[in-house]
């Protein structure tokens, strides 16, 4: 009974929420729980341009739990810990209550004219983030003390307050800051658990038609953090794909090959098989060894040499460890599909899904398999 409680709409609440009574007790911070597992790390992407799968063929999308809306927000008057933010550009520290974060790294993370369902999916995505730190007690990436987080994509982006006053409100943006903070408030309070612990609550940009299993991309298998289809996106991203292009000698360098190392042609099917490569007089053969589940690279030998897609994106520079690879003249060119890590939600696909009629619970049960909703002063108390 408590679980179907928690599950009650917040789609239509009343106007009454409009604004969170000022004046409210709030606690500094959240005392760190011994009982919560150490934090993963995330590397986090800015949702910028982002393309598709590769060819016609869509995934079909797979079926999105029946649950209609999230838990009822708290009440206004609850009790929220504060935030101390680290601003990198100033190199001051801001603190503030947890859901006035929230709609700063709402905006930094996500367009305002994304869907409503999305930007709440976002934020609930992000309280969870910054609550687990905070219950953890978890500093850790921030370079100096006496802050919970930075504003950088290290941990989660976020807009500072006088920003967000200066250039949003007052510079012909309040429509936008407005939803924003709509999207905040009708979650208000609201995080996502797993086993009664918040979750690692990761996302990036977009995907290239999958997400990625945790253990592809980090070390630690994560029972919420699994593969699943997200087509979504392929419908609404401005760009199709992103092609790189890259001489011998840069290539030799940024992977670290020794001269002629580099192979003529290696190409990503979509079929998932590794791929054998003929060797020619400007380069020795390739092998994709394996994909993931997300269909990215897992692991590809070049000239010899074996590296994972992780590692050739971030050597790279690439947007993503999906990715074609053939030689063009005397040139390399390299084409990516999606944008980011691929571990948890997608943040275009989470719109494609608002478009077409998903609520956020469903966005965020969607990607994130097996989790419950649970409001913050219920961990409050424990």
């Amino acid at each position: 009974m408590k679980e179907l409680k928690l599950l009650r709409h917040i789609l239509k609440r009343p106007r009454r929420y409009a604004r969170a009574r000022r004046g409210a007790p709030r606690l500094r911070r959240l005392a760190p729980a011994a009982w919560l597992a150490a934090p993963l790390l995330a590397a986090l992407l800015l949702p910028l341009a982002v393309v598709p799968l590769r060819g016609g063929h869509q995934p079909a999308p797979t079926a999105v739990p029946q649950a209609t809306a999230l838990p009822a927000p708290a009440a206004a008057e609850a009790p929220q810990p504060d935030v101390s933010v680290y601003l990198s550009q100033s190199g001051q520290i801001e603190t503030l209550p947890l859901e006035e974060y929230v709609s700063g790294v709402l905006a930094a993370e996500m367009p305002p004219d994304f869907e409503l369902e999305a930007l709440k999916a976002q934020a609930v995505a992000a309280r969870t983030f910054i609550v687990r730190r905070l219950l953890a007690g978890d500093h850790s990436g921030v370079p100096v003390p006496g802050a919970d987080v930075s504003d950088t994509v290290s941990h989660q982006a976020y807009v500072s307050k006088d920003t967000l006053e200066r250039e949003w409100k007052l510079g012909g943006k309040s429509a936008e800051l407005a939803k924003l903070r709509r999207a905040a408030l009708e979650t208000r309070g609201i995080i996502m658990t797993y086993k009664g612990q918040p979750i690692t609550a990761s996302f990036f940009a977009s995907s290239g038609g999958y997400t990625e299993n945790s253990e592809d991309y980090w070390d630690a298998a994560v029972p919420y953090l699994r593969s699943v289809a997200s087509p979504w996106e392929q419908q609404i991203t401005p760009d199709l794909a992103v092609t790189y292009t890259f001489s011998t000698s840069e290539l030799r360098s940024k992977l670290g090959l020794k001269a002629n190392d580099l192979p003529a042609v290696a190409d990503l099917a979509s079929s998932g098989k590794a791929l054998q490569v003929s060797a020619s007089s400007a380069g020795l053969p390739a092998v994709v060894l394996s994909l993931t589940a997300g269909h990215r690279v897992k692991e590809i030998s070049i000239g010899g040499t074996v590296f994972t897609g992780r590692e050739v994106r971030e050597k790279l520079g690439l947007r993503s460890s999906q990715f074609t690879w053939k030689r063009q003249g005397g040139k390399v060119l390299i084409t990516t599909y999606g944008n980011g890590h691929g571990v948890g939600m997608s943040q275009w696909g989470a719109n494609g899904m608002a478009k077409q009629g998903s609520t956020a619970t469903q966005i965020l049960k969607h990607y994130y398999s097996g989790v419950a909703f649970t409001e913050v002063s219920t961990l409050l108390k424990k």
